[in-house]
């Protein structure tokens, strides 16, 4: 009883220092996690921001397009450990940091190893540190410090307690992978394997991997690209060891080795460089984005572009694009000829400049006119000099065709046709389908939408443009280009399937510049809906064009806008274009025309009317044509505007039986009448047609006995001045232009002079012209005076040497 009560009694005082201790250990404890929490508030870690960070653009199969460095001039590709070589990982691990999947931050085995040693020779022979502690001096290095001093290294081992209390492992190991210093400005393994290697991180080889594990160590004195000895020296010691711990076969190693240290000189890529500086705008957060571009087919574009603008005239851009129709996806992006020459001010992206453009708008209005039931594919237009309520346009190369159907005009892009057209469509109108499709117009300031705009009167955009072309192999379905790999599809309706087939094969149909129709492609060169312009004064050449894959658009031009003479679409930007086309991956079936939609039908009609024949009227059939219409609709050739001697259309009259002579409703004696009807041409076509059609398209005499019904030819015109079938010489020895002083007699209205077809001046009613005009080699000329009723009249003459 005494023995338990002492031992009792000594307990007690046990316990009670044994809870002050556990209180004291306690208060230790919470008083530790207050200083650590307080040390890390105080000190927090210095983890990289992203807006501090640099960004790369890369193409669709990550290989990078342009990077741009971070605020210190540093260049970085963000990538996670997935995306690297396993290769690398095994390397990086083993060679670096066996246990960084186990230990805290701090390695305690390897540091009393490394301190062992230190003691034993004097020096550092192995550091000791962990991933996390290398990751901890990248983020905390203080410029200028000793890299293996005691302070640095003290202030290394907390900052790697502090990310292991922070990060995960991956994190940890992500931040590695993106900030180890590889050599001059640039960090991260996917950066240093761009940069010296040429390729991404995720193909590295044995002896890549083991090269770009030991560069950090020492990235200036390793660089691969300055001292390659220095490298396969340190680059094998780690083959060595991935050998002795069992990693890589011996086998692997021996091969590794074989491997000649062969690195380019530092270069940031730069290929599609203003895609991707536009992108880097557009997500100013992203450390990555990924375009739509084709990184082959990107740099064979730009190296052709260079090339083939290199002898053009000194401010000299041009652009090209190229999208796939079915994603919309651009898959090469040429901004300018030279980024960064300033000389061609390479700076500018003229892929989303505004320019004028040309002609390139027309097919569109074809195409809507279709859809409108305004014409056929063989409408019959009047190319010929016509005013517009005050506006004359003419065309680019100064000739006039007279009658002409509607494919053709599109196809020689002539001018007095799509005017005409499109003041039938009207302006305002086809400006807001183009608006609703994506082909955003601009107008100077308090300038609305006008004839002139399918002229080129306006502004458009490239990129706008080969979207909308891509309607044409779209089934009429135009879309914004998608530049961002993932971005939304914006699609609109442009023009139904049936009329985007017809212009589509209107455009397919003319031949390439070069080549002879109906010949036999031995290449199976895509069938291409192509299209060119050439804006006012030579200032943008413009060539788009289409094919069951691809749409290509090509523009040349200076950005400053002055013009560039002699240069057009035709000659600058249309070789490109094919070029271009020919180079692009094809189908079997690019080749092969596609059958026209169900609401497309060819049928037979008739000029002038412009209508199917008529089997009882045969007479009224002038000229027949194979046209393409749209949804059963057989529009009839447009009526004349303004008062002409006649109206195009079916005239009918009465003539007597015997004499065929026309009969008016009131003649002195009884007539056996009989009715008859014939096909008039527009009036202004007269110049051009034959004799025999002119003829055939003439009202029979009146009767002498019948009063006049008003339906004869009020005007006729007459060239004072010249005689037909006149020969004209200079003087002996003059050098002087022969003068040509002439007047058109027999009308009041606007009188247009065209030589040899050329449109060359107008002269008011009965005003005289004079033209010198150096006639060069001798040869026969055809002077026309066309009135503005539709009254005409000729002279030919020649000119002697």
């Amino acid at each position: 009883m005494p023995f338990f009560s002492a031992a009792a009694a000594n307990a007690k005082p046990r316990r009670s220092r044994l809870r002050r201790a556990a209180l004291w250990a306690t208060l230790a404890l919470a008083c530790m996690a207050i200083a650590t929490m307080l040390l890390d508030l105080a000190f927090p870690l210095p983890l990289p921001r992203a807006r501090d960070a640099g960004a790369v653009v890369v193409a669709r199969d990550g290989t990078p397009l342009r990077a741009f460095a971070d605020r210190d001039g540093v260049w970085r590709y963000p990538v996670g450990a997935a995306q690297v070589s396993p290769l690398y990982l095994q390397a990086l691990l083993n060679y670096e940091d066996r246990w960084f999947f186990r230990h805290p931050g701090i390695n305690p085995a390897a540091m009393a190893r490394a301190a062992a040693q230190w003691l034993r020779s004097g020096r550092v022979v192995s550091g000791g540190s962990t991933l996390t502690m290398q990751v901890a001096r990248i983020l905390d290095a203080e410029p200028g410090e000793p890299r293996r001093s005691l302070w640095a290294k003290t202030r290394q081992m907390l900052r790697a307690l502090q990310l292991e209390a922070h990060l995960s492992k991956p994190q940890i190991l992500a931040l590695y992978l993106n900030r180890a210093p590889f050599g001059g400005t640039v960090e991260g393994v996917e950066a240093a394997s761009w940069a010296y290697l040429g390729k991404p991180s995720s193909r590295l080889s044995h002896a890549e991997a083991a090269l770009l594990t030991v560069l950090p160590q020492s990235p200036s004195r390793l660089r691969p690209d300055r001292e390659p000895e220095r490298a396969r020296v340190a680059r094998d010691k780690v083959l060595a060891r991935m050998a002795q711990l069992g990693v890589w076969t011996r086998a692997q190693v021996a091969d590794a080795r074989v491997e000649p240290v062969v690195a380019r000189s530092l270069q940031p890529p730069r290929f599609a460089p203003l895609l991707a500086q536009r992108l880097r705008f557009a997500n100013p957060r992203a450390a990555r984005v990924v375009s739509t571009i084709d990184p082959q087919l990107q740099r064979t574009l730009e190296d052709r572009v260079a090339a083939y603008f290199s002898s053009l005239p000194e401010r000299t851009s041009a652009a090209l694009l190229v999208i796939d129709n079915a994603s919309l996806e651009a898959r090469a992006y040429v901004g300018s000829v030279t980024f960064g020459d300033a000389a061609r001010l390479g700076h500018v992206d003229m892929v989303q400049a505004w320019r004028s453009p040309g002609s390139t708008l027309k097919p569109f209005l074809y195409g809507l006119a279709m859809d409108d039931g305004l014409i056929h594919s063989e409408s019959l237009f009047v190319d010929a000099p016509q005013s517009f309520g005050g506006y004359r346009p003419g065309n680019f190369d100064t000739a006039f065709n007279g009658p002409v159907g509607a494919a053709s005009a599109l196809r020689l892009s002539l001018n007095i046709p799509a005017v005409d057209l499109l003041d039938r469509v009207g302006p305002a109108r086809f400006s807001a389908r183009l608006a609703h499709a994506g082909i955003d117009l601009q107008w100077p300031r308090g300038a609305q939408p006008n004839l002139a705009m399918i002229l080129g009167g306006t502004g458009a955009r490239l990129e706008d443009l080969v979207g909308a072309y891509a309607a044409f192999n779209r089934g009429g379905i135009a879309g914004r280009v998608r530049y961002q790999l993932g971005a939304a599809k914006t699609e609109r309706r442009l023009l139904s399937p049936g009329a985007a087939w017809i212009v589509r094969e209107i455009l397919e149909a003319n031949p390439r510049p070069g080549s002879v129709e109906q010949t036999f492609d031995a290449g199976g060169r895509p069938r291409v809906a192509w299209k060119t312009g050439t804006s006012y004064g030579f200032r943008d050449a413009w060539a788009l064009g289409s094919t069951r894959r691809y749409t290509v658009g090509v523009w040349v031009g200076r950005p400053d806008g002055t013009p560039l003479p002699g240069q057009y679409g035709a000659v600058t930007a249309l070789p490109l274009l094919f070029e271009t086309i020919d180079s692009l991956p094809r189908l079997r079936g690019d080749a092969v025309p596609l059958p026209p939609p169900s609401s497309v039908r060819q049928i037979e009609i008739c000029w002038p009317l412009g209508l199917p024949p008529d089997p009882t009227q045969p007479q009224l059939c002038q000229r027949r044509r194979e046209a393409w219409t749209l949804d059963g609709s057989v529009p009839p050739t447009f009526a004349e505007r303004d008062a002409r001697l006649w109206s195009a259309g079916v005239e009918r009259f009465e003539v007597d039986a015997r004499s065929g002579l026309r009969l008016s409703a009131e003649c002195a004696r009884e007539h056996a009448r009989e009715a008859r009807a014939l096909a008039r041409w527009p009036a202004l076509a007269s110049p051009w047609l034959p004799a025999d059609t002119r003829k055939a398209s003439r009202l029979p005499p009146l009767s002498p006995d019948c009063s006049a019904d008003g339906r004869d030819a009020a005007e006729e015109l007459r060239i004072e001045g010249i005689d037909d079938l006149a020969t004209l010489a200079r003087a002996p020895g003059s050098a002087t232009p022969l003068r040509l002083s002439v007047r058109a007699l027999g009308s009041d209205a606007r009188v247009r002079w065209l030589l040899d077809g050329r449109w060359i001046g107008e002269t008011d009613g009965r005003g005289r012209f004079d033209y010198d005009y150096d006639f060069g080699e001798p040869g026969e000329h055809t002077l026309t005076a066309l009135a503005d009723t539709g009254a005409w009249s000729r002279v030919r003459f020649k000119v002697l040497r």
